[in-house]
């Protein structure tokens, strides 16, 4: 059997989705397993990366672009400034309560991911005969930012400013709680 370029190309393309797929869910899975909390920002970057990748393998450079600055670069990097900025002391939950907490998070996380799957069996999704590769992805970008979504990512920043300033009231409060 001899492989030809566009059966190569159609087994690339789906190594590269498989990819993306397992590292956004090992990074999820990872980021609510673990117990130390630098692991779990570092799981959820890992699955933000991975998200990034399946928006770019969509042909959606601007999302992808956007996931990569916003939620690894900013939020994942705040989250980890006040974990370093609060108090170390471990905060635990009452004995038993774990469990319950730990059955009703499985138990909504099954209903979800039971909801999204009938959803996506049931939904019509479009067929398309050619996917669009558009020239100059970057000078199109660069226009997209400038004029069509500017108002979106200046709202992008005003969250971004919002998250660091939380994390910085909460990374002072616990300094402050010291006796």
């Amino acid at each position: 059997m001899s492989l030809t370029p566009v059966v190569m190309h159609s087994y690339l393309e789906a190594a590269v989705f498989v990819s993306f797929v397992v590292a956004t869910l090992l990074g999820a899975i990872f980021a609510v397993a673990s117990r130390r909390l630098v692991r779990c920002v570092c799981g959820l970057a890992l699955s933000f990366m991975g998200l990034s990748g399946l928006y770019y393998y969509l042909q959606s450079p601007f999302l992808a672009l956007m996931q990569i600055l916003i939620y690894v670069g900013a939020i994942c990097i705040t989250i980890m400034f006040a974990m370093m900025l609060t108090d170390p002391q471990d905060q635990r939950l009452p004995r038993g309560r774990g469990m319950v907490l730990e059955a009703a998070c499985l138990l909504v996380a099954g209903l979800m991911a039971v909801g999204l799957i009938v959803l996506i069996c049931r939904a019509g999704w479009p067929v398309t005969s050619a996917p669009a590769t558009p020239v100059d992805t970057f000078k199109e970008l660069g226009r997209a930012l400038l004029y069509r979504y500017g108002f979106a990512f200046e709202v992008m920043s005003v969250v971004l400013l919002l998250a660091s300033l939380g994390a910085l009231v909460v990374a002072r409060g616990g300094r402050r709680a010291k006796p």
